[in-house]
């Protein structure tokens, strides 16, 4: 990208508003110095003008949040794309069907982001959230995702990395990665066993644009004991709600 134009103190805001977003209530004026090597003086300006326009907040204890204005940015983004309006329309059948939630993703770089979530009536509330982010590799969507990708471009994106293993199950290598995706688009489907949360299993099917590419995924979990009883019915269910 042309830096001629580039405008520094907007990157400085960037670098602390994602740090914020990670470790939300957390990190003090100080802390925020220290992990991006922006000076006291500059931080307190960067803050003072952000908390102003309700970018962050000033919690108890000095630490800081982000603030209501995300929140209003957040839902703007997401309820105008198309993706997200298509299913939250389409949504609410497939989960009276399947009895278990709907989640909507899309891939970048390595992770998948949340788009949108229509979750059933259940006691047992998932952690995903539109805005979340998650390594694609652990789950359903991801490996959905993933597969669209030649196996070079694979292995670039996590070339060097290590596979965090997020229960005994997540994937550890990329060869691992690679065989499971090469399942993937023999199948049509993407499962995840019990690798991004103990006890759950998730299945993804591709959301397809009008030339037939790959834009998203969508995916239905529920716990390994209703996975048992309806994984037939689940596979069938989002290929349907797919198209």
């Amino acid at each position: 990208m042309d830096k001629k134009y580039w405008v520094p103190a907007l990157e400085r805001a960037q670098e602390v508003l994602k740090l914020l977003a990670e470790q939300p209530s957390k990190l003090k004026l100080t802390d925020l110095s220290t992990a991006t090597h922006i000076n006291k003086s500059t931080m307190f300006s960067l803050l003072h003008t952000m908390e102003a326009l309700n970018w962050v907040v000033k919690e108890k204890g000095d630490t800081y949040a982000l603030g209501a204005m995300f929140g209003l940015l957040g839902n703007a983004y997401f309820t105008g794309m198309s993706l997200v309006k298509v299913f939250t329309e389409k949504a609410e059948p497939y989960v009276a069907r399947i009895g278990e939630t709907l989640q909507l993703a899309k891939l970048e770089e390595g992770d998948i982001v949340y788009l949108a979530k229509k979750e059933a009536s259940l006691h047992v509330r998932l952690i995903s959230e539109p805005g979340m982010r998650l390594p694609a590799y652990a789950t359903a969507m991801g490996k959905m995702l993933l597969a669209q990708l030649p196996d070079d471009r694979v292995q670039a994106l996590y070339a060097g990395g290590a596979f965090e293993a997020f229960t005994p199950h997540t994937v550890r290598s990329c060869d691992e990665l690679l065989a499971q995706l090469h399942e993937v688009r023999r199948t049509g489907l993407a499962i995840d066993r019990e690798e991004i949360v103990q006890g759950f299993c998730c299945v993804a099917a591709p959301v397809r644009g009008r030339g037939g590419e790959v834009s998203a995924a969508v995916s239905t979990t529920m716990p390994m004991h209703q996975w048992a009883v309806k994984q037939g019915l689940a596979a069938e269910a989002i290929r349907q709600f797919a198209l």
